[in-house]
């Protein structure tokens, strides 16, 4: 008898794992349950969707359910919840519409996602407010904002969805005020970027309203506005996008340790502290490149990454999940803000590490070649050590450059191996010196 790989969640770690074990290994039983219908779906492009720059919603689908059940032969059961786990009986307990049973497995993992942070607000059931973490939420908020009359829209929450989604409403016509609590809008990408940030939101019409607490919204049955302490600002739709939490009650419930972070806590191979039950997505931790600490960083590459060596490690080839960097980008408007690493001092401090950083401001091309653009760059390394803890970028063009940091970082390369690093040159794409490494260069001198 074949064993019989379960997975629980249907979205980038549950659907990477089934179908890479179903690859290496097709006579192996390998289901899936999703109490959803939408499975294998790229949640980070809905503000594209709701901005229009994606048509259809179907679009932002990878691979449809039929492909998975048809094409890779998973079997994929959409519409069913996972509701209990017995680690020692090894079997999950599935409610549909129709009926509850049990399923055993040999292997089981755990790849539950996370959920959009709701404040404890009263009006958060009013028509026209929105979280943007599911597919159906991504389609009523464009069905919501064509259907009406929409003219101000209250974003709560400076982070990557709050700014996407401050772009995609401006797209379709919309006045934004943007909230948010503390003293500036991307707050893990650190002040360097956020400054060039609210600076370019600002100049694309954007109303911020930083350290401004939101404390509820008033309306009958629809928004007619946002409450803030001293007064009530009018508003037509909101987005309330102020982080995710990881679904952890189910694995907490079956006796599956959690971390110091809250996320469900795995080993280098995503093995929880029951050797058949693994967990991998945005429930779940990863160990941080630079601390060698678990972290909770819940991303796409993550994700995906994770779940695929875990379906190679249930077919009996132990693979490593890989550790994480944070690395992030975003888009806020006609600018790119990137981030990997600690570059936090307060966080290096707290891991051991004396920090110093440079920020440095340097042209993405050649300065005689057109159409250049100001790129920001920080860099933070050990003093003792030279060692790079992490960096940020922000411009016109150029983000994508982080990934040289991140790569860095995953080398464990000094400042000083970084100024070093033969990186490509011609005018069109960068100076001689690439902004970072003029940044590496500049940060090398204050250490030495």
């Amino acid at each position: 008898m074949n064993d019989t790989f379960v997975v629980i969640g249907g979205d980038a770690a549950g659907m990477s794992a089934a179908s890479k074990a179903k690859r290496e290994d097709p006579e192996r039983e390998v289901i899936v349950f999703e109490k959803g219908e939408w499975v294998s779906y790229a949640a980070c492009g809905m503000p594209y969707y709701v901005k229009g720059e994606v048509e259809e919603l179907d679009d932002l689908v990878t691979v449809t359910p039929e492909e998975f059940r048809e094409e890779r032969d998973v079997d994929l059961r959409t519409g069913a919840e996972v509701v209990d786990i017995d680690p020692e009986r090894e079997t999950v307990t599935v409610e549909t519409a129709d009926e509850t049973y049990e399923q055993s497995y040999d292997d089981l993992l755990v790849a539950t996602g996370a959920s959009a942070i709701e404040p404890p607000f009263e009006e958060l059931g009013l028509e026209g407010v929105f979280t943007i973490h599911d597919m159906d939420e991504a389609d009523a908020i464009v069905n919501y904002v064509s259907e009406r009359d929409t003219e101000t829209a209250a974003i709560v929450g400076g982070g990557y969805v709050g700014i996407e989604m401050a772009e995609a409403l401006s797209a379709r016509g919309v006045d934004v005020h943007l909230y948010e609590m503390l003293p500036h809008v991307l707050q893990p990408f650190g002040e360097a970027v956020a400054e060039v940030v609210e600076e370019h939101l600002r100049e694309q019409g954007v109303e911020l309203h930083l350290e401004t607490a939101v404390s509820g919204f008033v309306g009958d049955e629809r928004i007619d506005g946002v409450r803030l302490e001293d007064e009530t600002v009018p508003a037509d739709v909101a987005i309330v996008g102020v982080g995710v939490a990881p679904n952890v009650d189910l694995a907490e419930a079956a006796g599956i340790e959690l971390g110091p972070t809250g996320a469900v806590a795995t080993d280098e191979y995503g093995r929880t502290n029951y050797e058949n039950v693994y967990a991998a997505g945005d429930n779940a931790e990863a160990t941080h490149v630079v601390t060698g600490e678990p972290d909770h960083v819940p991303l796409a590459l993550t994700a995906n990454r994770a779940g695929r060596a875990i379906g190679q490690t249930v077919i009996g080839d132990p693979t490593l999940v890989g550790e994480i960097a944070g690395t992030a980008i975003v888009k806020a408007f006609d600018l790119g803000a990137a981030r990997t690493g600690i570059i936090d001092e307060d966080r290096a401090r707290e891991a051991g590490f004396d920090p110093v950083s440079v920020t440095i401001s340097a042209s993405t091309r050649a300065h005689y070649y057109p159409d250049g653009a100001e790129l920001t760059v920080t860099l933070v390394a050990d003093r003792e050590s030279g060692r790079l803890l992490g960096g940020t970028v922000v411009g016109r063009e150029g983000a994508k450059r982080i990934d040289t940091v991140a790569t860095a970082l995953t080398s464990g390369m000094t400042v000083s191996e970084l100024q070093n690093a033969d990186l490509a040159y011609a005018p069109p794409f960068s100076p001689v010196w690439d902004p970072i490494l003029t940044a590496a260069k500049v940060l090398n001198g204050k250490l030495e």
